[in-house]
C-alpha cells in the first residue's frame, strides 16, 4: 500500500492524511467522539475493543493497532483481544458480549445475512435496542475508518510503539479524539 499518495511519507501514519486532507477531519473526529466516547449501556472498553475486531476483520492494522491500544488503556487486557481476534467463539469474552460480537461479525463481513436472531440472542442477554444500535453504529464507523486509512495508504503500525505507561493509560482516558485532531492542527 505504499505510495497511494506521494505527498504522504513513505510511512503515513493517519494524522499525516488527516493534515494533508483536512476537509471535513474535524468533523470525522467529532463523530468518533460521539459514537466512541458518548454516554451508552456499552462502555467505553467494550466499544473500543469492537472498534479493534471490526479492524481486525477488515485487516487495517492501523485501526486494529490504535484500537487495540485504546482498548487495553481502557482495561481490556490485550490476552482478551488477541483470543477473540483469533477466534471470537471461543475467546472469553463475557457471555453479555458474545452476540453482539455476533452481530457485529455479520454485520462487517455478510451485512444481508443479518437475521431477526441476530438482535434476539443481543436482547436474550439484556441488552437494549440503544446498546444494539450503539454496536451497529461502532462497527459502521470503523468499517469506514478501515476504508479511510487503507484508501489513503496508510501503513503505520500503532503497535510497533512501546507499550504506554500506566500514567499514559491514564492520560488516553482522558483525551477525546477531537483533541487529538486539535493537537495536529484540524479543527
Amino acid at each position: 500500500m505504499k505510495n497511494l499518495f506521494p505527498s504522504l511519507p513513505d510511512t503515513p501514519n493517519f494524522s499525516d492524511a488527516l493534515k494533508a486532507f483536512p476537509r471535513a477531519a474535524g468533523t470525522i473526529m467529532g463523530l468518533i467522539d460521539e459514537i466512541m466516547l458518548r454516554d451508552s449501556d456499552l462502555s467505553v472498553a467494550e466499544r473500543e475493543l469492537i472498534a479493534a475486531y471490526v479492524s481486525s476483520l477488515n485487516a487495517c492494522t492501523f485501526c486494529y493497532g490504535s484500537h487495540k491500544i485504546a482498548a487495553e488503556a481502557f482495561g481490556i487486557d490485550d490476552t482478551l483481544i488477541e483470543a477473540m481476534v483469533s477466534d471470537p467463539k471461543t475467546a472469553p469474552i463475557p457471555a453479555k458480549l458474545k452476540p453482539i460480537v455476533a452481530y457485529v461479525t455479520c454485520l462487517t463481513q455478510s451485512p444481508s445475512k443479518l437475521t431477526e436472531t441476530h438482535a434476539n440472542d443481543v436482547y436474550s442477554q439484556g441488552w437494549s435496542e440503544q446498546a444494539l444500535y450503539d454496536a451497529v453504529q461502532v462497527c459502521a464507523l470503523f468499517n469506514f475508518m478501515n476504508r479511510l486509512v487503507d484508501g489513503t495508504g496508510v501503513t503505520f503500525d500503532p503497535t510497533s510503539l512501546p507499550a504506554m505507561t500506566e500514567s499514559e493509560k491514564a492520560d488516553r482516558r482522558k483525551r477525546t479524539y477531537s483533541d487529538f485532531a486539535k493537537s495536529i492542527g484540524i479543527t
